[in-house]
């Protein structure tokens, strides 16, 4: 899952960023509203965390600018205005959700994560299956059978976005914009070596093989 935080306090972005980076997001970030639009434009974001009070161009009207071009990204408005007033404000431009200063981690981590599941629509409970390998979202479990899988951040990244897009072929391209925090590289053979690290915990040893590789096109996860 890619994640685009907007905030101009610098502090607060990098512990923004580096919880999301630990939990297995791929992150970008930006420290203006201008720059936050331009990047909301050019990539598929699963959710975006949006303060208000930003140099160039204000949260609020970066959201307006979204929602008048069609950009449906789930917005999570970040800010140190309390008021209901300003909640209401904030709903009314576009956001769908307003965490405000002080907060902690682990609620803006539960708020990004509830903002993409009702997005996705993927599963209404908290579970991803196909065959009988599962992940469990809330917990963060994954399982083949009844074995219990330990998988780093990075892999469970990569086998969330699989399961989201079961029985569809997903490029090294599409893996990195959702996985990682930065564009394709056609030098790097970073994807493969995910692949084959997630293909080892999840496939060696069980039947039937999940993760498939289309040559040429990228892999897809399904039941043959």
């Amino acid at each position: 899952m890619r994640v685009l935080i907007v905030e101009d306090d610098p502090k607060i972005a990098s512990f923004v960023a580096k919880g999301l980076k630990q939990a297995g997001y791929a992150v970008d970030r930006a420290a203006n509203g201008q720059a936050g639009l331009e990047l909301a434009r050019s990539a598929p974001y699963d959710a975006a965390i949006v303060d208000i009070m930003l140099p160039r161009l204000d949260g609020l009207a970066l959201i307006e600018r979204l929602r008048a071009e069609g950009v449906r990204i789930p917005v999570l408005i970040l800010s140190a205005r309390h008021s209901v007033d300003d909640k209401v404000r904030g709903f009314q431009t576009g956001g769908d959700d307003y965490l405000t200063k002080p907060f902690s981690f682990e609620e803006l981590q539960a708020r990004v994560q509830a903002l993409i599941r009702r997005a996705t629509m993927s599963v209404p409970a908290s579970r991803l299956e196909v065959g009988d390998l599962s992940l469990d979202l809330a917990r963060r479990e994954v399982r083949r059978g009844d074995q219990l899988l330990e998988l780093q951040p990075r892999e469970y990244s990569l086998l969330e976005y699989l399961l989201r897009s079961t029985g569809m072929v997903v490029s090294k391209t599409m893996i990195l914009e959702h996985v990682w925090d930065y564009h394709f590289d056609p030098q790097t053979n970073v994807v493969d070596v995910l692949v084959h690290r997630l293909r080892a915990k999840i496939d060696e040893g069980f039947e039937p093989k999940l993760l498939h590789t289309v040559r040429g096109v990228g892999y897809v996860l399904k039941v043959p």
